[in-house]
């Protein structure tokens, strides 16, 4: 490992990114230094016109790609070379905004009760409950589970934030039973395999692809899914958006707002200025 690179990880680490963050930002940095055949810290603006350009004419990285790519080269001139002058340099591909796929509430039922194995399923009702992460819950602790107060911890999420979240009285029931049956131990929801590990991402993710497809709902559902469901349905229930932000664990009301747009029942009680236009015989 180069001295170079090894300072941009302990820079990274100092700044708390997570270790996923850390891989995808060294990787993208020596991909553009790779291209060019020299240290990054040879490479200046115009060898950064000339990668964006390659990204998104020859690569035809998607926006996502190109924006890590640049959040990487960003981070690593900011503050590994610091040389400011580059950063203006670094634009950002705009971002596409489709609107998520959201199951309806009878959809929900119809998906989770297809999900066969109890344990896959109940990890999926808590996504959907809760509005957590796939990876929130799935990492989740029976120390966690708050009946008292009737609010799950959630530790460490989305940027290393810790957050509560209501306890439906209804998956209190379902967990309760669950813990009798099963006895979790360090995870609420150990892996079948490795009891000292949590469940695999990519276990639960094509449970989701089978169920889907057992449940014949016309569309893919996903964990994700669930989650949008959750900050749609809370909406049209009336809920503050303001309180579905701190809920999913957003940090800007910016990002909830998607889900306005995406309420059918919010859609359906505007009144159309044309039902306001003078009525003439």
């Amino acid at each position: 490992m180069t001295p170079l690179r090894q300072r941009m990880i302990e820079k990274l680490e100092l700044r708390n990114y997570s270790p996923k963050t850390i891989s995808a930002y060294v990787a993208a940095v020596a991909q553009f230094a790779k291209h060019f055949g020299r240290s990054p810290d040879q490479l200046g603006a115009e060898e950064i016109r000339q990668w964006q350009v390659h990204l998104r004419d020859t690569r035809h990285v998607s926006w996502s790609a190109f924006n890590i790519a640049m959040s990487a080269l960003r981070f690593f001139y900011r503050w590994v070379v610091e040389r400011e002058e580059l950063i203006q340099r670094l634009a950002f591909m705009r971002k596409e905004r489709p609107l998520p796929v959201v199951p309806s509430a009878d959809e929900v039922c119809r998906f989770l009760e297809a999900v066969p194995v109890i344990r896959y399923r109940l990890v999926l009702t808590v996504a959907y409950g809760c509005g957590l992460r796939l990876s929130e819950a799935i990492r989740l602790e029976p120390r966690d589970i708050d009946s008292a107060r009737m609010v799950i911890h959630v530790r460490k999420g989305k940027g290393k934030k810790d957050r509560y979240v209501t306890l439906s009285p209804v998956l209190l029931d379902m967990l309760r039973n669950y813990w009798k049956s099963e006895h979790p131990k360090r995870w609420l929801f150990p892996s079948p395999l490795r009891p000292d590990r949590p469940i695999n991402l990519t276990t639960i993710e094509k449970c989701c692809k089978r169920a889907s497809a057992a449940a014949n709902l016309g569309k893919s559902v996903t964990a994700r899914s669930l989650r949008h469901a959750f900050a749609t349905h809370l909406l049209e229930g009336g809920t503050s958006i303001r309180v579905v932000q701190v809920l999913l664990g957003h940090s800007s009301v910016i990002t909830t707002q998607i889900y306005t747009h995406v309420s059918n029942e919010a859609i359906s009680k505007v009144v159309s200025p044309l039902d306001q236009l003078p009525r003439r015989p």
